[in-house]
This record gives C-alpha cells, structure tokens and sequence, in this order.
C-alpha cells in the first residue's frame, strides 16, 4: 500500500489544492497524515489561512473521516542542519556555520544537494517510527511542478557529481530506493487544455524513465456541459435554433431580442468548441492508461469547506 503520495503539475493546475485534498481524504478514523511542502511558498499556509508554517510538523485540520492532517514546510537550509547534526554531530557549530551564511553558499554552489534535502526530510517521515508504529500512516508531498519533477526527484543523478560514496551518497541511494518502491506513488495534476496535458504526457514518459510509480492523473477544475452532444454539434455550426432559444427566453421571463438571441448562440458556439477541445485532451489522457480523477471546478473559490467536498470527491 502507498505511504508517500507525490502531487505534481504544471504551475496554475491547483497541485497545492489537490495535494491538501488528499490528504484530508486520507485522514480517515484515527489515521495520521503529514502534508509536506518544499518550494517556500507557504502555499498550505495560504490555503488553509493560517500563519506561515514553521519548520516543525504542524496540526492544520481534522479529515472528514475524523484523523487528522499535520503540515510541514520544509527548509533546505534547515534541513542541511539538521543533516549535520544527525551524521556528523556538529551541534552548535553546525548553527555557527548557518550564522556566516555557509549553509545558504553550501547549498547555491551544490543545488543538487538541496533536493537530496528536501527529499530526504520527505524520506525520514516516511519511515519514522514513535511508540513501536509509523509516526504517520501516509505522507502526501506537495512537490515542485511538472517541468522539474523528474530532476527533482532523481536524487541519484542530483549528486552523481558530489558524493560518490560516503553519507550523501548513501542517502540518495535509500531515498531513491523508497522512490521506487510499492509504497510511492505520484499523481499528476492537470486541467484538459493544450499546455498542461502536454506537460503531463512529458512528465509521465521522464518519470517511468527512471523507473517510479505513476499513481493517477488528477483531471482539476472540470466543468460539466449543460447541453447535449446534439445540441454541442449544432451550437459548432451556430446552428442552435433560435426560435427554441426564444420560448426559453420568454418561459423564464426574459425580454426577448434578436441581438440577445444572437449573443446567446455564439456564446454556445465558443463554448461548444471549448467542449470539443477538452474531449481530445481527456482522450490524450485516456490513452496514456492510467487511473483518472476528476474534480469538479469550484466556482466560489477554495476555502476549508471546498476542500472537504475535494476530499469527499477523492474518498468516492
């Protein structure tokens, strides 16, 4: 069963959003779930409009099914400490060499050391234990978009140049291990339009490139059509008839007009298109063969009680 639930997409998919949803959604009756960031943006702190996360892990909320979901914004300069500390004892020096700013120089001059960091932390709360058990049932990682997934996640290529053998080396080894075992599994957002499904296509090839588990593609924001395939085909040609418009119009108490009715039959023609084009993009999705997810655009916006209808969504 998967532990480590990796959310990635291209930037403007809602990955933040889908990743603080399934986490909720894991949250069932007395589990423990971890929603980690790695990009420094406080985006679940924005989200679920609390004060920016602290590099501590942090209860945020309480799942639907009544477990509950701590949050963690992971810092590569504290995490580089924390690294020192745990393998090579520096303690207090290791804090003096932050203060001089040689963490922030260690970690610009080797930026395939910082994602060992951050994935490492990932690694560490996925295996760690309190009272004889897992400390969390899953963790669910918000991770940097589509575009730099595979690299970021490629830890072994990231300090191919740095380590050969030694702790660094030895990490990256155990963290790619987990990786690519049965308990990770990545999920890709995206929306059905040109750019994100092209990037979720390339994201996908990258990834089973270097061997890691694709887990679902997340189909965010899908908006139902309230017309029917036949009427979809007629509003195309902007052959919708207007007569029919008109009774409607008139049925619902709306003052009738020819310029109305001819607004109203090219707004159904713009949408029909849309319609078309988001069908030959949930076909290119379709066709890669792996589980989909769809959830329903919230046209309100996202606040907490949208989220547990997101999570409702993932649970069913």
């Amino acid at each position: 069963m998967a532990r480590l639930h990796v959310v990635t997409g291209k930037g403007g998919t809602g990955k933040t959003t889908v990743a603080a949803a399934m986490a909720l959604a894991l949250a069932e009756q007395g589990k423990r779930i971890l929603l980690v960031e790695v990009e420094g943006r406080q985006g679940l702190a924005q989200l679920f409009d609390i004060p920016p996360l602290p590099y501590v892990e942090t209860r945020i909320a309480q799942g639907p099914g009544g477990g509950e979901v701590f949050a963690l914004a992971v810092d590569a300069e504290a995490a580089l400490l924390e690294y020192l500390d745990m393998y090579y004892h520096l303690g207090r020096a290791g804090k003096a060499l932050d203060k001089v700013g040689a963490i922030d120089f260690v970690t610009t001059i080797a930026p395939g050391l910082r994602d060992v960091l951050l994935t490492g932390k990932v690694y560490e709360a996925t295996r760690r234990k309190a009272h004889g058990r897992l400390a969390y049932d899953a963790v669910v990682l918000d991770a940097p978009p589509t575009g730099r997934i595979a690299r970021f996640l490629n830890v072994n290529h990231e300090v191919a140049d740095l380590a050969k053998v030694g702790p660094v080396r030895n990490q990256a080894d155990a963290i790619m291990g987990m990786l690519r075992s049965d308990v990770t599994r990545i999920h890709l957002v995206t929306l059905l339009e040109e750019m994100p499904v092209q990037e979720t296509l390339d994201a996908v090839e990258h990834l089973e490139e270097l061997d890691l588990r694709i887990g679902s593609i997340v189909v965010n924001m899908v908006r139902n059509s309230p017309l029917d395939d036949e009427s979809i085909a007629l509003a195309v040609k902007e052959k919708l008839p207007a007569a029919e418009i008109s009774r409607g119009l008139r049925a619902a108490g709306v003052a009738v007009s020819k310029g109305l009715v001819d607004t109203l039959i090219a707004e159904a023609h713009d949408h029909a298109v849309r319609i078309g084009l988001e069908r030959e993009n949930r076909d290119r999705i379709d066709a890669l063969g792996k589980q989909v997810t769809e959830l329903a655009l919230q046209p309100e916006g996202i606040d907490n009680g949208t989220l547990i209808d997101l999570a409702e969504e993932f649970r069913a």
